[in-house]
């Protein structure tokens, strides 16, 4: 187990001290809920819920509360960086001591090969260990993947499954997963439908017992949070999947779950299913340990098809199910070489090392492209928007001023303006927008109602939002810094004196270009403090 923590370890240092800048959004609500501001985006805000993770918030508050996160470095590097990636490492731990646990209920002498193979198959997978080691949930919602696996893997083979200690363990760790991610209520079928499948005739009364356990572990403690969310923020879902204007999945959407067959690659997954139909021909232990672990894995491979594709790259909602499917892999695997004789096991070797390999050279080109620029990070943003745009405020003379702006995590924590969202994560009158699909209503907000002082759009964002540059002229904003089809803006009639926005304009032009060129801050430093970044 220690030495497939350390190939995923390792491979996860080739990002370095990157952390995605949505994950921000989760610290800037750690700290205002520290701090004792309750659940806001940033002090004096309105209380939304901007995150759909309140079980990984709750692990970043103790952190906080512990002087772990959100307070300084250690050598050099932000305990915002040290602290999220600390417990990806130990969830990480806990997957791969989950896979053990449920390779020792099924090949109690292999268990070592299973959970080593089910790491290296994981290290080989720059979307597990990408975004496991993000900033972001992932890790956490990983785990209850893996635990749940391992629990009814063993119950199964055991013939415990319907004991109230292992319904109430599945109930249990279904919540966890529906507060660590909105999808994850799908584990609440997990159990039920195991149940189902090792149904006997003489256990019907017992098993609906043990069923009606399970569900009322999972259902009573959600339905407390769903009206505690309705009561604190006017809705039953999470303000970040209005923004998203999620529609009901189509067939071609749910297809979409075969995105990731391609990226895995086919050769393993052929394996895989040659393995597994081998392994399920044969009565016996590892017959009933998959079959159990087949659950979870279609049920997240559901989830991720109703989801639908996500604009960021290398599947970031696909975490559990590489953690299911690696498992299940590495058991079926496992189960069939130690059945076969010395020639079928050499065969079996040979193709999953050719497999593996063509997996990797299949990942090489995206790998390449995420790892020498991954998705928007914290500190670009921290850098980019936060620190420049209150150095825009001080240059210009602008007091108790308000940015809109569509990149929240850095802004948030840097900020020492109001910040509207013109994503609508953390904004509702924008979110709501979004969801109606009504732009105009959009606009007339954020350039009648709230009229910033200061506005930055860039790229899709001025496609969906409609902010235009002919509209932001017709609303009275000029350019500070222009980028693509948008850029910073400031509205002209809010600057005292207008030969500062020429003067500054020039001032901060080199430093962007460069900065926007390479994707990458100079450095956000140990700390990141509202009111940070001096004019330039």
């Amino acid at each position: 187990m220690a030495l497939a923590t350390l190939l995923i370890a390792l491979r996860a240092s080739a990002l370095g001290q990157w952390i995605v800048d949505d994950a921000a959004i989760t610290f800037a609500y750690a700290r205002s809920v520290d701090e004792g501001l309750g659940p806001v985006q940033q002090p004096g805000a309105d209380p939304v819920e901007g995150y759909s993770n309140p079980s990984w918030l709750a692990l970043l508050l103790v952190g906080r509360r512990l002087g772990l996160f959100d307070h300084g470095s250690l050598l050099g590097v932000s305990d915002l960086v040290l602290y999220p990636k600390a417990l990806a490492l130990l969830c990480t731990a806990g997957v791969l001591a989950c896979v053990a646990v449920a390779a020792r209920a099924v090949l109690p002498g292999r268990a070592w090969a299973v959970t080593l193979l089910t790491g290296g198959v994981l290290a080989l997978n720059l979307s597990y260990v990408a975004w496991s080691f993000s900033g972001l949930e992932n890790p956490l919602y990983a785990l209850t993947a893996a635990a749940t696996g391992a629990l009814l893997v063993r119950a199964a083979v055991r013939g415990t499954l319907l004991r109230p200690a292992v319904a109430a363990s599945a109930g249990a760790l279904a919540l966890l997963a529906a507060l660590t991610r909105p999808d994850g209520a799908v584990f609440a079928a997990a159990y039920p439908l195991t149940v189902l499948l090792f149904l006997r005739a003489d256990g019907i009364a017992r098993a609906a017992r043990a069923v009606a356990l399970s569900s009322a572990t999972f259902a009573l403690p959600y339905a407390a949070f769903l009206l505690w969310r309705r009561a604190t923020f006017g809705l039953w879902v999470p303000n970040t999947a209005v923004a998203k204007a999620q529609q009901a999945p189509g067939l071609a959407q749910l297809a979409d779950a075969g995105e990731l067959l391609t990226y895995g690659g086919w050769a393993l997954a052929l394996i895989g299913a040659a393995c597994a139909g081998r392994a399920l021909a044969r009565p016996g232990a590892p017959r009933r340990g998959l079959v159990a672990l087949l659950v979870p894995l279609a049920l997240t491979l559901l989830a991720y098809g109703v989801l639908g594709r996500d604009w960021i790259a290398l599947y970031r909602f696909a975490t559990p199910v590489w953690v299911l499917a690696a498992t299940a892999l590495a058991l079926a695997t496992c189960t069939v070489w130690h059945a076969e004789h010395p020639r079928a096991r050499a065969l079996i070797g040979c193709s999953l090392a050719g497999a593996l390999l063509l997996s990797a050279a299949g990942q090489a080109a995206q790998n390449h492209r995420f790892v020498h620029r991954p998705t928007l990070s914290m500190c670009f943003v921290a850098e980019r928007y936060g620190h420049t745009f209150n150095a825009y405020a001080a240059y210009l003379g602008l007091r108790d001023a308000t940015v809109a702006l569509p990149d929240l995590g850095g802004t948030l924590l840097t900020s020492r303006l109001r910040v509207v969202d013109v994503a609508g994560l953390t904004d509702r009158r924008v979110a709501d927008a979004y969801a109606a699909g009504d732009t105009a209503a959009l606009r007339h907000y954020v350039l009648n109602e709230v009229r910033p002082e200061l506005l930055h759009v860039h790229a899709a964002w001025t496609r969906k939002s409609g902010l235009t540059m002919p509209r932001l002229t017709a609303a009275g904003y000029v350019p500070l810094y222009r980028e693509d089809t948008g850029g910073d803006f400031v509205r002209a009639g809010a600057v005292r004196d207008p030969a500062r926005i020429t003067a500054l304009r020039e001032r901060v032009r080199p430093a962007l270009d460069d900065m926007i060129a390479q994707m990458r801050p100079s450095g956000c430093g140990p700390t990141l403090r509202a009111g940070q970044g001096v004019p330039r």
